[in-house]
């Protein structure tokens, strides 16, 4: 099978080497699993010669990014070939007139932000790992980040995809036109699909113009649920913020143990609001919501230069890397961590998931997006303590209770993987059944990425 392999790529860009095959074990998860091989492809066709031998052998096929990931869908936990797609790294083209660029699925999303600014122009799903997560994998898991109260997730930027069938076949799911009804839409059944039906070599994604002015806003609120509160009333005001993100009592004395000179306010929470557009009007949206936040009792503070809008910024990517800060000695692992709400009910889930914490005795460092119902949480335990982990699954199933009982969902953006696939058949009930019949019909032997999504 290696010798195989290494006809299609050459000798460096295939391996069975178990140093290498340790690298890939794992993504920013705590599930582990072992791969046979791992391939470094640079093109489609490769991609898809690799895919007719693993079909030939039914062997599993595992596409993997930047491994950012946080729910194991880029770990081979079934064994298999891991495709490792970050040599696949290339803007093709940036075309200005459509508002349109063409990307291979390992290029990471901050550096071709950085290209697209030369040009005026900027992809608006903004996720906390920038620096770090490929374009394939936030396609792939459907993600968004930041900036998705006012532009929306990945999915509403995806006109076109070039995918690797299970079979080795290449095909395209859209068109380069800005709309389409022709039959299923099967752009957006490959957005989130998590590598489970084929694999992403190629996407074709809409862009939008730089906003002429930006302007953030810090709020610090005495209690947790003001600033739920805060949230759905600048909402009803409507205003609608590019950003809008909450980080909580533990996630602000996580940064600043880690940080102690980042200027961040004291209280129960923080939220931090980005509004864009034309100045004038980002001027008048930004008043109008520091006096929405004191009229909920916040004290609000507007960015005065660049600097310190980056220094607010860099204080909420931080979050998810410093929680263990609180508990020198432990380590992050994330459950219960991407949950998704309607908007009234985020205040309820905020306090929810603040006594569901003091319940079990487990500290819970609660951020997110808050201005599209997108919470996150974390959590530092000792990974060989058996009582802990008991705890992070009690924490986790009263959670997930909660959230589906106001009819919210186990994932906004991050992807169900390996972690949440046991939730799937829950959430969906005959639906899932239904997913299941579309991945036996693409996928009839089952060698695209299983133990994922619940199959």
């Amino acid at each position: 099978m290696l010798s195989e392999l290494q006809e299609i790529v050459g000798k460096d860009r295939a391996s069975c080497d178990e140093a290498e095959l340790y690298c890939y074990s794992f993504d920013s998860s705590y599930v582990r699993g072992k791969a046979d091989y791992v391939v470094r492809p640079r093109a489609a066709e490769e991609v898809s010669a690799v895919v007719r031998l693993a079909a030939a052998h039914r062997i599993p096929i595992v596409p993997r990014g930047s491994a950012s990931g946080l729910t194991g869908g880029a770990v081979p936990v079934n064994g298999g070939i891991v495709l490792d797609m970050t040599g696949m790294n290339r803007i093709l083209e940036i075309d200005v007139e459509n508002m349109q660029v063409v990307v291979e699925p390992g290029i990471v999303h901050g550096h071709l932000n950085r290209e697209l600014e030369k040009h005026g122009f900027f992809f608006p799903p903004d996720p906390g790992s920038s620096e770090m997560c490929s374009l394939g994998g936030l396609i792939g898991n459907g993600g968004s980040g930041m900036h998705s109260v006012k532009y929306g997730t990945v999915k509403d930027y995806v006109l076109d995809l070039e995918v690797v069938l299970p079979d080795g076949e290449i095909i395209h799911t859209g068109c380069k036109a800005p709309k389409t009804s022709a039959g299923y839409d099967l752009t957006r059944l490959y957005v989130g699909s998590e590598g489970t039906l084929g694999v992403i070599t190629k996407a074709r994604l809409r862009i939008c113009p730089v906003p002429e002015k930006k302007s953030v806003i810090t709020a610090a609120f005495a209690r947790l649920e003001d600033a739920g509160t805060a949230a759905v009333e600048i909402l009803k005001a409507g205003v609608t913020p590019a950003a809008m993100e909450i980080m909580d009592a533990s996630a602000i004395r996580a940064v600043k143990k880690y940080q102690p000179e980042m200027e961040v306010p004291e209280g129960e929470a923080m939220l931090i609001f980005e509004v864009d557009g034309y100045e004038e009007s980002t001027l008048r949206e930004a008043a109008l919501i520091s006096d929405i936040c004191r009229r909920c009792d916040g004290t609000t503070t507007i960015a005065k230069d660049s600097a310190e809008v980056e220094k607010i910024w860099t204080t909420r990517r931080l979050v998810s890397v410093v929680i263990s800060r609180l508990n020198p000695g432990k380590v992050a692992i994330y459950e219960a961590e991407d949950i998704g709400m309607p908007i009234k009910d985020v205040p309820l889930m905020l306090r929810k998931i603040r006594q569901i914490s003091e319940k079990h005795g487990l500290e819970l460092v609660v951020f997110g997006h808050i201005g599209d119902g997108d919470l996150h949480t974390g959590i530092a335990i000792d990974l060989l303590d058996e009582a802990e982990w008991k705890k992070v699954h009690a924490v986790k199933d009263e959670i997930y209770d909660a959230v589906l009982q106001v009819g919210g969902t186990l994932s906004g953006e991050h992807g169900i993987g390996v972690i949440r696939g046991d939730y799937m058949p829950r959430i969906y009930g005959r639906g899932h059944e239904i997913m299941r019949a579309i991945k036996n019909a693409v996928d009839p032997l089952n060698i695209m990425n299983p133990g994922k999504m619940g199959f």
